[in-house]
């Protein structure tokens, strides 16, 4: 099989069977967060069943340009996993999950609510908080195996990245409770009744634009899983085996922190989101590169 074949496929199992898993994934932490607190929980496959009904309900449209930008926010994240899984270039990535939460914002905006705006006015503060972050994990990734190509760090055959990147798996894990929308950084909107925002960035969003908004958090959070995966896998038979282990691991510990903290204050979120880019993620980025130098010097 040639290499385009193998893309083609790659891409295509993403954009039909992310969505599903997404929902899947939706509804598991929903029944373990409700474990936590004691409740019975709803069904797992009840995001799907939420959806539905979404999608046969009257959709609001302040006007047809704030329905445009949601679409085009759920086009680039699927494009951003299409890249992602399809092996291309990581930076070229994580521009393209950059370009999506754009859109986000403007379509919150166009409809000029005074909760929304103040929602798309968090986001773009979370995004401050954790592109740094973001950066620095492209950059490990270089750093470590020599590409930004995916399917290259795939097949990278040395030891596995996150043994030379774990200030920078930390760090990246820290962030992922923004993109999660997990407490206690959840504050341009959230899964949770208790928003003090209404539903935040969400807030004008109805029928089928909130559907598609549920939608493509599904697609975004697999993606995410992937970056996570990437971490934990070489040219070794079993590092998919470790990779999906670490998967698991990472989205409990992101459940038991959404379930035991209180949402914090924007500016807390992102100073700290910036204490820990800087000194573990930068830290690790430094001696990685020391280390690398140090090996060069030491061939020549």
């Amino acid at each position: 099989m040639s290499e385009t074949v193998k893309i083609i496929i790659s891409i295509c199992v993403y954009v039909v069977f992310a969505p599903f898993a997404g929902g899947l994934l939706a509804g598991i932490d929903r029944k373990v967060t409700a474990k936590m607190q004691g409740r019975q929980g709803p069904p797992v496959l009840q995001p799907f069943y939420d959806v539905v009904k979404l999608m046969n309900k009257e959709t609001v449209v302040i006007n047809h340009v704030q329905i445009l930008y949601l679409v085009t926010f759920l086009v680039f994240i699927i494009f951003t996993g299409a890249l992602f899984f399809g092996g291309f270039d990581l930076l070229l990535v994580f521009f393209s999950l950059t370009t999506a939460n754009l859109f986000l914002i403007l379509a919150a905006t166009s409809g000029h609510s005074p909760y929304a705006t103040m929602g798309a006015s968090r986001e773009m503060i979370q995004m401050l908080a954790y592109e740094p972050m973001v950066l620095f994990t492209a950059v490990g990734f270089y750093l470590t195996t020599g590409t930004f190509k995916v399917r290259e760090i795939i097949d990278y055959e040395g030891t596995l990245p996150v043994f030379l990147l774990p200030g920078v798996f930390v760090g990246f894990v820290f962030i992922l409770t923004i993109k999660l929308r997990k407490h206690p950084f959840d504050l341009a909107t959230s899964h949770h009744a208790h928003q003090e925002m209404v539903k935040g960035i969400t807030t004008e969003f109805s029928g089928k634009m909130f559907a598609i908004m549920e939608i493509s958090h599904w697609y975004e959070n697999i993606f995410l899983l992937g970056v996570i995966a990437l971490f934990f896998l070489n040219s070794e038979w079993w590092s998919p085996l470790v990779a999906v282990a670490a998967i698991i691991i990472t989205y409990f510990v992101e459940i038991l922190v959404d379930n035991t903290n209180a949402r914090v204050k924007w500016q807390r979120m992102l100073s700290n989101s910036w204490l820990v880019t800087i000194i573990i993620g930068a830290t690790n980025i430094f001696i990685l590169e020391i280390l690398r130098k140090g090996v060069l010097n030491w061939l020549i």
